[in-house]
């Protein structure tokens, strides 16, 4: 039996461990708005992350907002990792979410992010949603324009489907999607497949069926994770805690594989 790929490299060239950091809980509760509260507790578990080997932390703008990745940033700032984050969505106020896939904003968030984020390139930068007025491919063309300056190393997509995968496939390579995805919920199936044949990563949030808005996850963590690494090698999981004991737990995932 073949064994299973325990990395995937991103866009082709930077290989990453599949068990990777989702940051969106490293926010205020509830609503993922405002600083996490116990800051130094969430820089010590991001660098345990590190330290049991993952290499992809996922993050994004509207997380604080920009307090997760401010986060991320202090907490690894100068390793060796893949840094993820996400842009074209903001959170003006608690329970207040804002759509702006426009030129100017994207590439105002990219510039804030690196700042944020501690780096002068970020490995990842994702469309969070698709703005319904402002085409996906005028999105996906501000983010290859940063892409060619050296601000961004990849693009990616979230909450897409193949039709606007395709579409922004006209205008840049795309090295990700992140969507929901999990044993409860394979709507997503075909769309995994298709990603993994293009060599494309496949990022699903939500991997333990939890409410993006609240704690607490509705599957067996293990038993889930191993799921959906067997599920594809180009999957690429993003569990999220504020536990360090969670986190250990999680990473022993590979077990069940």
């Amino acid at each position: 039996m073949t064994p299973i790929q325990t990395t995937f490299a991103l866009g082709g060239d930077t290989p990453t461990n599949r068990l990777g950091y989702g940051a969106m809980r490293l926010t205020g509760q509830p609503g993922n708005f405002g600083p996490f509260e116990d800051w130094d507790h969430g820089v010590r578990l991001l660098r345990r992350a590190a330290g049991l080997g993952v290499t992809f932390f996922d993050s994004a703008w509207a997380y604080g907002p920009q307090t997760a990745d401010q986060i991320v940033g202090e907490a690894l700032d100068g390793m060796d990792i893949v840094r993820a984050t996400k842009g074209g969505v903001d959170k003006p106020e608690a329970g207040r979410i804002t759509v702006d896939g426009s030129r100017d904003t994207l590439l105002r968030q990219i510039d804030q992010a690196l700042i944020n984020l501690r780096t002068d390139q970020i490995d990842l930068f994702q469309l969070h949603r698709v703005d319904p007025q402002t085409p996906i491919e005028t999105s996906v063309a501000a983010m290859a324009e940063a892409q060619a300056d050296g601000r961004i190393r990849h693009i990616g997509l979230s909450n897409v489907g193949r039709a606007e995968l395709d579409r922004a496939l006209t205008v840049a390579p795309i090295a990700s999607i992140q969507n929901r995805f999990n044993m409860a919920e394979p709507a997503d199936s075909e769309l995994v497949d298709y990603t993994a044949a293009k060599g494309i990563a496949y990022i699903p949030y939500g991997p333990l069926g939890a409410n993006p808005m609240a704690q607490g996850a509705k599957l067996d963590p293990q038993a889930a994770l191993a799921w959906l690494l067997r599920r594809s090698e180009n999957i690429i999981v993003i569990p999220g805690t504020t536990s360090i004991a969670h986190l250990e737990e999680n990473m022993r995932a590979w077990e069940q594989v």
